[in-house]
């Protein structure tokens, strides 16, 4: 149970807030009302009685280290069935990390200043008898006071190394991708060579902003670690060769000593000897301070690639459960396995539905009678009595003409598929039980006179259901859908017009593709004709969007040897502006433009991951308002239409996860990391709202299904699916009102 603000704990420390939150408690702001001081306080919620000697053991250890780069612990408490907890020093300031977003990279004398007072900590751990293995080295792990100090945090994951034979955890075995060495993994047993591998990986990332390939991938020929230099020209040989050597794959081509590791980064610059301890760097601003950065040892960070904990199941286990002699899986290979029973639950599940029909079938062809009339209604082959048979389709899929959508349009041409049957029914038939028509008594609905959502009550998507994706229009009145699109080479991302008369899209379109290289952006009026292609650019233009004046279009490109925003005008389409100009690996995509089209969100890759930013039209002021770390991506933002909030994807990096569906103030930048929508589906992307802002529509996933086209309210409720075809449906786009002239 979370402790709340000013309760007393063993009738000395207060709580003040919490810092972080992990599966095994929390970790807390707190004063010592005996000396008036700030204290950090770990919490630990299991009370087996492994888990408790586990716990115990680290503040054993930590209350028996004396170092200047060192936390250390000053009290355990056990409180009977409530918990334990550790009572330890309050580290103010910013974590490594936390510097790396703010600044891009270090520079070389602040790398080595941190590498050697880390080197001076790990000197002595490994130099206690027995040794001391912190295990967990990373960015997030390493933090900065307001004087410039340097720190070693967090140990929760450290183990006392006593032989090749036994070793004492004081936690489940651990990995943090691209930051661990192979041994951690479970292919050999760890030693003070693990800590010195994951110090070098750490101030690869620190110089170069990139997180360094995995090393249990470059043990097994799956990577090759990318030469320091090559990311990052401005680091001396020497200093990049002595961070290359630390992370050898093999533990006997690292240093083998923090000392020897010391000495080749103060090599590298040619600096003397320091007395140790002394290594400082520029503290930083006071107004950096991250209010939830600080030691978070038994917290799951939600800013740092999280680290790859053996789960244990069944009861609690013994240390030797999860010692790293044990056989290792890796998260690749479940979550291959996982998706293969995944395809295997739905190929049976399909058999077993045709099996069913085919039974109907046949009991109702020759006795129709004995089958219900709502039954005989969904059996392709048989019609209830009160439904006239569906006329033959039109011999081409495309139409010459569509009719002009208003905003009391209540029909639209039955779907055709490709190649057209003349018997054929609509693929879009809604099945009974399928749509969760639930709405939250707290959503206020627009009046039933106007169209759902506002607009047309129309939305354009892309399907893949006649071969290669095409775009497809459905009303969503009568649940029919026509096909706008016949590009040879496919079509995707459609994005409307603001007077719902025309859209843009890309093509070449292969499938459901995260970047399209090569592609192009075309338009088209909204009945499918008057076909028009931007002039492409070298690399792919994609992720288009128009701006609210109509004026413009915003789209990323490839065409300036990154992903960057750019804009053309509609006016003349061979007029383009480059937008956002990031640094050297700084990417940014998937622009959603303000209701008033002063501000644009977008997303912007740094260190692996995408952030959610901020900035004016023009490309100035831009600001990063989602900071979520590099254990989740954030991409795909879209802005709601009264202005007000700001939804987005989410998903694990550095472990498999279906994507989240989060929110955060347009204008409220405090909730830094965005709330988090409950949504029963097992996938939901590319989230957009209708035009009135009351509802959303969105790709998804339900059980056992493929990826379909759905809308919801805007409060989550409401969940309806509206299509229903055996291929992939995808890039939902609300068509707003259609503006007519007189």
């Amino acid at each position: 149970m979370t402790l709340e603000k000013d309760t007393l704990l063993h009738n000395r420390y207060r709580i003040i807030d919490i810092l972080g939150q992990g599966g095994m408690g929390s970790v807390y702001r707190a004063i010592d009302e005996n000396l008036g001081v700030q204290i950090a306080l770990k919490e630990n919620l299991f009370t087996t009685d492994e888990y408790a000697r586990q716990f115990r053991l680290e503040a054993v250890i930590l209350a028996n280290l004396r170092h200047p780069n060192l936390p250390r612990v000053s009290d355990h408490i056990v409180l009977g069935d409530q918990g334990q907890y550790l009572v330890m020093d309050f580290i103010e300031g910013e974590d490594l990390r936390f510097r790396m977003e703010r600044l891009g990279m270090l520079t070389e004398d602040d790398a080595v200043h941190i590498g050697a007072a880390i080197c001076d900590a790990l000197a002595y751990l490994h130099s206690r008898k027995p040794p001391i293995l912190h295990r967990d080295i990373k960015p997030g792990n390493v933090k900065i006071t307001p004087d410039g100090h340097i720190f070693l945090v967090d140990f929760g994951l450290a183990k006392v190394y006593q032989n090749a034979s036994q070793a004492t955890t004081t936690g489940a075995r651990a990995m943090t991708p691209g930051y661990s060495p192979p041994e951690q993994y479970g292919t050999a047993r760890t030693d003070p060579r693990t800590d010195i591998y994951s110090l070098g990986a750490t101030l690869y990332a620190a110089l170069s902003g990139i997180i360094p390939e995995d090393g249990l991938a470059r043990a097994m020929d799956n990577a090759q670690l990318t030469p320091l230099r090559k990311r990052n020209s401005k680091v001396s040989r020497r200093l990049a060769a002595s961070i290359e050597k630390a992370m050898g794959v093999d533990p006997s081509d690292r240093f083998q000593t923090a000392e020897e590791f010391k000495k080749a980064l103060l090599g590298a610059k040619s600096k003397t000897q320091q007395i140790p301890g002394s290594y400082m760097v520029a503290p930083p601003p006071a107004d950096t301070f991250p209010a939830r950065e600080i030691d978070e040892a038994a917290a799951t960070p939600l800013k740092e690639k999280t680290p790859v904990r053996v789960a244990p199941k069944g009861p609690l286990p013994s240390a030797t459960t999860v010692e790293e002699d044990q056989p290792f899986i890796s998260p690749l290979k479940r979550q291959k396995e996982r998706e293969r029973k995944r395809r295997s639950t739905f190929i049976r599940f399909v058999v077993l539905t045709l099996l069913l029909f085919l039974v109907l079938g046949g009991v109702a062809y020759f006795t129709p009678g004995v089958l219900p009339a709502d039954i005989r209604g969904i059996i392709p082959f048989l019609v209830p009595t009160n439904t006239a048979t569906p006329s033959a389709t039109p011999t081409s899929p495309i139409p010459t003409s569509l009719p002009t959508f208003t905003a009391t349009s209540t029909s639209i041409p039955t779907a055709t598929k490709k190649p057209p049957t003349a018997t054929s029914v609509p693929t879009n038939t809604v099945i009974p039980g399928v749509v969760d028509t639930v709405v939250p008594t707290d959503t206020a609905l627009p009046s039933t006179s106007v169209p759902l959502g506002g607009g047309t009550g129309q939305i354009a998507f892309a399907s893949n259901r006649s071969g290669l994706p095409q775009l497809y229009l459905l009303d969503i009145a009568v649940n029919g859908a026509i096909q706008l699109t016949d590009m040879s080479n496919g079509a995707c991302q459609p994005a409307w017009s603001p007077d719902g008369s025309k859209l843009v899209f890309i093509s070449p379109c292969k499938g459901m593709d995260d970047i399209y290289y090569n592609a192009s952006l075309y338009i088209i009026n909204a009945d499918g004709t008057g076909l028009t292609q931007i002039a492409p650019g070298p690399g792919g233009d994609f992720d288009p969007v128009w701006s609210p004046d109509g004026e413009s279009i915003f789209f990323t490109s490839l065409r300036s040897g990154q992903m960057e925003i750019f804009s053309v005008s509609v006016d003349d389409l061979s007029k383009f502006s480059q937008i956002t100009k990031g640094a050297l690996r700084v990417e940014s995509r998937q622009p959603s433009f303000s209701r008033d089209g002063s501000q644009i969100v977008y997303a912007v890759k740094r260190f692996g991951v995408y952030q959610i930013w901020m900035m004016n039209a023009d490309g100035t002021e831009p600001q990063q308002i989602v900071r979520s770390g590099v254990a989740y991506t954030d991409y795909l933002p879209a802005w709601s239409p009264n202005g007000e909030l700001i939804i987005f994807n989410q998903r694990c990096a550095t472990v498999f996860c279906n994507p989240y569906l989060m929110s955060i103030s347009a204008t409220d930048h405090t909730l830094e990391q965005g709330t988090r929508m409950q949504v029963n589906l097992t996938i939901i992307q590319n989230v957009g709202y209708s035009p009135d802002g009351f509802y959303l529509a969105y790709e998804g996933v339900e059980e056992e299904s493929n990826v379909d086209i759905f809308y919801m309210t805007a409060a989550g409720g409401g969940r309806t699916r509206l299509t229903t075809d055996p291929e992939l449906d995808f890039h939902p786009a609300w068509r707003p009102s259609v503006t007519t002239t007189p």
